[in-house]
């Protein structure tokens, strides 16, 4: 998109006032980049036909900074909706977009991360339908906030449920895990390191989609492990249900720059957020095929086994370490690295 025909190259407070200055905001960049026909009718909300039961998740975006290696605020607002909604066993179709802009963003910032959203969004297969536009004083917003809401219909073969856990399931992760995390931490004032590491920011809907259309009931749930990283997902899944879950360390996959920069850092991967990584528990007959299917897949080409669901330790997460003794993967305690999505 041009932005030297806009009359303007930052963003004011009279840009959400409500007044022509919001109105020249909307038609030049939110309504011109995300035209289709229920955001066209600019009414205060959208009407739209779903039918049976619908997964409905929201979720607001803070990241510092807000371009980072391998994506961007808007693309990441897009993905972790998308991405929340497919765990629940849905097929995303919707977003609401909500922007919190700070005065004095740039507005080629501003439109770069509106590109990204509307690429990410037509990537996923997703409209966005509604939305809403504020502006903050100069210090009050850093840049810019976004607010997502994502509303799909259930998979006619999903019953994602922990209640359908049983011992001997099998876990698997769809590929490295800790990326986003590190490829953040390597952006900040002080913590910058050579590296090649980039966001694993990623939709996951069209990977879980073809594992429900193929294994249907036998895939028993699917988590994204974000905030707080693989190890305070399982930590709340066995603690929360009064499960066991064991695991290997030498399954669990971390690609090599990633442990690296862990290490150096201090960071524990497990405990690092990821962004374009989920957890699926499955029924241990299927294990091979699903392992399969997600390395066929584009996004689950680094896919593995990582563990399974015991008795032996019900509440607890232990892990066998590299050098075979065993730990317990305890609950984070407090944000390992705060801002990060």
């Amino acid at each position: 998109m041009s932005i030297e025909n806009l009359g303007f190259e930052t963003i004011h407070l009279g840009h959400g006032s409500g007044g022509e200055l919001t109105r020249n905001l909307l038609d030049k960049i939110i309504f011109k980049t995300f035209s289709n026909p229920y955001l066209d009718q600019k009414h205060d909300g959208s009407i739209v036909q779903i039918d049976g039961k619908m997964a409905i998740s929201t979720d607001s975006f803070v990241i510092t900074p807000i371009f980072f290696k391998g994506g961007n605020i808007g693309e990441l607002a897009v993905h972790g909706t998308v991405n929340d909604v497919a765990m629940c066993g849905a097929i995303p179709k919707y977003l609401s977009l909500a922007f919190i802009i700070e005065e004095g963003m740039k507005v080629s910032e501003f439109v770069k991360v509106v590109e990204s959203v509307k690429k990410a969004a037509d990537e996923s297969g997703v409209l966005i339908i509604t939305g809403d536009t504020k502006v903050v004083e100069r210090g009050k917003g850093d840049k810019i906030f976004i607010n997502t809401t994502g509303f799909g219909a259930m998979h006619p073969k999903a019953n994602i449920s922990v209640q359908n856990i049983k011992e001997g399931d099998v876990i698997l992760v769809n590929g490295f895990i800790a990326q986003h995390g590190m490829a953040i931490m390597s952006e900040r004032e002080g913590l910058e390191f050579e590296s090649t590491i980039e966001s694993d920011s990623t939709n996951l809907n069209y990977l879980v989609n073809d594992l429900l259309d193929e294994f249907g009931e036998k895939i028993k749930l699917f988590r994204d492990p974000t905030r707080g990283g693989l190890g305070t997902v399982l930590h709340e899944l066995a603690n929360d249900f009064s499960i066991g879950v064991a695991l290997k360390e030498i399954d669990v996959p971390v690609e090599k720059q990633v442990a690296a920069a862990c290490e150096m850092l201090g960071l524990d991967p497990m405990y690092v957020a990821n962004e374009g990584v989920f957890l699926t528990v499955v029924d241990a007959s299927i294990k091979d095929e699903v392992l399969a299917l997600m390395q066929n897949h584009s996004k689950g080409k680094n896919a593995a086994i990582i563990g399974k669901i015991t008795s032996e330790h019900p509440n607890k997460v232990v892990m066998q370490s590299l050098i075979g003794g065993k730990r317990i993967v305890s609950p984070l305690v407090g944000e390992q690295l705060p801002r990060i999505c």
